[in-house]
């Protein structure tokens, strides 16, 4: 499989192109168009208890869409909810840990689960469950805003906003902490809540935009939030 991605960084749209009998799946909801002849299938994948904790704990669809190219080759647009960036990543040997919403598409070879995060996951917002993609093949993430990948050398450490976390290597360790020297008051005043220190080495990816700050924006904006 090839992947293009066309329209970033603002409204990305990744384009996967197929061989004949090659497969993709994506997120339910995330195709754009498919070239002529492409089969679409929409089923649970490994099994009733993976597809709940994909679902219920992960934040994603209960059912996984497989498009399946026909003899000649073909291709599949997908894209996210939100405008903003995406980007590609090859899963090797070590799994990639992704926040609830990101996950666009993945080739066959790519297993994706749900692991629990811990308290200090649940209490910076993320749900406490993030998506775990193992196996071998390329994942295709996206973002709200623009995308930012860090590159943290062993000890190396960095900031992060809990509404900006994107995804980050399993390898990378964090810790959850209030923004302003752990004061409540302090971090309220400063207008950030919860802030992860993730520690190299591997790679961090970052949003520029929070969708949760959209979201409390439309909420104070909208006129049934006044009613």
């Amino acid at each position: 499989m090839e992947i293009a991605i066309r329209h970033d960084p603002s409204f990305a749209v990744a384009r996967c192109t197929l061989g004949g009998g090659e497969i993709v799946r994506a997120e339910s909801g995330a195709m754009m168009a498919t070239s002529d002849g492409v089969a679409i299938e929409a089923a649970m994948q490994g099994g009733l208890m993976k597809s709940l904790r994909r679902g219920v704990l992960g934040g994603e669809s209960f059912f996984v869409t497989t498009y399946t190219a026909p003899a000649n080759g073909g291709w599949v647009d997908v894209a996210a909810n939100l405008p903003g960036d995406m980007t590609t990543v090859e899963i090797t040997d070590r799994p990639l840990l992704i926040q609830r919403g990101s996950y666009i598409a993945s080739e066959s070879g790519v297993d994706i689960d749900t692991r629990w995060g811990g308290v200090k996951s649940l209490v910076g917002g993320e749900g406490g469950f993030l998506l775990r993609a193992t196996g071998g093949g390329t994942v295709v993430l996206s973002c709200y805003g623009a995308l930012d990948r860090i590159r943290l050398a062993e000890g190396e450490t960095i900031v992060v906003d809990s509404g900006h976390m994107v995804a980050f290597d399993e390898g990378v360790t964090f810790d959850l902490r209030r923004a302003a020297g752990g004061k409540t008051m302090q971090s309220l005043k400063s207008g950030e809540g919860f802030v992860f220190d993730f520690r190299g080495p591997g790679e961090v990816m970052v949003q520029s935009r929070n969708p949760a700050a959209l979201i409390q924006w439309l909420t104070t904006a909208l006129p049934f939030s006044r009613a």
